[in-house]
């Protein structure tokens, strides 16, 4: 029989961490996870540890033959900043666990805060490409007083944000702030994640040089915008009812 899924935080560093934890997770569009990443590989961020997953199926990514651990913790004492990044998707089923194994490693700590960058693809006009915030009393008390954010209309948090945003609201997590923005998978979706660094700037006041994303961002709106001329001038040229394969509609 499988065993219950578990998550385990493990921290070689013996510096004190506090002030806020960011969390940014692998779901639909990669915003959060690519946010945090490059915002840890930007700024003086170190890694100070990883999350240990146990009875659900793992990854090991690698980069320039090196292996890393997928859940990574990282710090920046002088600034007073942490994070969390997940390159592993964590179900619903396991948001759970998730987050009883980083509550149980927040209460060693002395981090007072939460903000969990949650990009979900929900239906959205072409105009409306905003960030909203979903936050418990306290958090909202404490940062986004008088900040340009607009609360979340409607709608509900499941996952690993809608765990941690429960937890907080019966006292059991520091106070916590959501923030969601529409995605565009399969990802990564590079526009969501600058509105997050926009959004970092604004509520944390972390000022980071995002130009190098900015240029990937065009980048791949350049090659998406090449791919769909190349698909509009095949088809014009096999004419209608040309093909001789299915269509794919499974995104329909």
């Amino acid at each position: 029989m499988a065993s219950d899924p578990a998550y385990e935080v493990v921290v070689e560093s013996d510096e004190a961490l506090e002030g806020p934890l960011l969390v940014g997770l692998s779901n639909a569009g990669l915003a959060g996870l690519t946010a945090v990443d490059y915002l840890v590989s930007h700024l003086e961020f170190e890694q100070v540890g990883h999350v240990r997953a146990r009875g659900l199926p793992d990854i090991t990514p690698v980069e320039d033959g090196v292996p890393r651990h997928p859940m990574r913790v990282y710090a920046a004492p002088q600034a007073g900043y942490c994070a969390v990044l997940s390159e592993l998707f964590v179900p619903v089923w396991a948001a759970d666990a998730f987050a009883d194994g980083l509550l149980e490693w927040l209460d060693t700590t002395e981090i007072d805060e939460l903000a969990v960058l949650h990009g979900i693809p929900y239906p959205h006009g072409p105009d409306e490409h905003d960030v909203c915030y979903v936050a418990t009393p306290a958090y909202g008390d404490r940062r986004l007083d008088g900040a340009d954010v607009s609360p979340a209309s409607g709608g509900v948090l499941d996952g690993v944000a809608g765990e941690l945003t429960a937890r907080s609201l019966d006292g059991d997590a520091p106070p916590l702030g959501a923030y969601v923005t529409p995605t565009h998978p399969p990802g990564p979706d590079l526009e969501a994640a600058l509105r997050y660094l926009d959004l970092l700037r604004t509520v944390y006041d972390l000022e980071i040089d995002d130009d190098q994303l900015r240029e990937r961002a065009a980048e791949l709106q350049r090659h998406y915008a090449e791919l769909a001329d190349r698909m509009a001038t095949l088809e014009a040229q096999e004419g209608p009812g040309s093909r001789n394969f299915p269509e794919d509609r499974m995104f329909m």
